[in-house]
């Protein structure tokens, strides 16, 4: 995955957001908030756009969030990627050649050694940082695991953007369509 030129993903909410991001050269984004009935429909429009879009498994209305829905999505839907919190999800994605962003929250110190056990177990293409505002969480979590980090969650102002960049961020999820529209010339 090359997503290293494009420094925003935008996180889509609804296919306006999608329609919206249609406006931008952004090649990559991620789909959140989906109902399972749609998720066919859904890729075939952003393939027809040559879009390469991540789902969020977490957030797929009527499906469970296991390694079992993972392989269904992944065989019958065809994302270029999966994002999850589940280390599970991530292992079987992985199994299928599929992408695989592991999402983490990092809130306190404990969280942070809990998140780095799971990824070391997960083997993650990436690892999703939230909330992507600490740069000094960027930096630690990069080192630790040897992982690139997508850095979300809190980032609505170009210059967080780049905090988060000089951190070792290779990229930023946001829905922010000020950040779509500052760098997505």
């Amino acid at each position: 995955m090359e997503i290293s030129d494009q420094k925003i993903l935008p996180a889509i909410h609804s296919m306006k957001d999608f329609d919206k991001m249609l406006k931008y050269s952004f090649e990559y984004g991620v789909f959140l908030d989906l109902h399972v009935g749609m998720l066919k429909s859904v890729f075939a429009y952003a393939n027809q756009h040559d879009k390469k879009m991540f789902l969020h498994m977490d957030l797929i209305q009527g499906l469970s969030n296991d390694e079992y829905a993972a392989e269904y999505i992944c065989q019958t839907v065809k994302p270029y990627g999966i994002i999850s919190t589940r280390k599970n999800v991530i292992k079987r994605a992985r199994e299928l050649n599929v992408k695989a962003i592991q999402r983490t929250f990092v809130i306190d110190s404990n969280a942070f050694k809990r998140s780095v056990e799971q990824i070391r177990h997960s083997d993650p293409d990436y690892i999703e940082l939230l909330p992507g505002v600490i740069p000094k969480m960027i930096e630690r979590l990069k080192e630790e695991t040897g992982k690139p980090i997508i850095a979300g969650g809190l980032i609505d102002h170009h210059d967080e953007v780049f905090s988060a960049l000089d951190a070792g961020a290779s990229a930023i999820t946001t829905s922010s369509k000020e950040l779509w529209s500052y760098f997505g010339k």
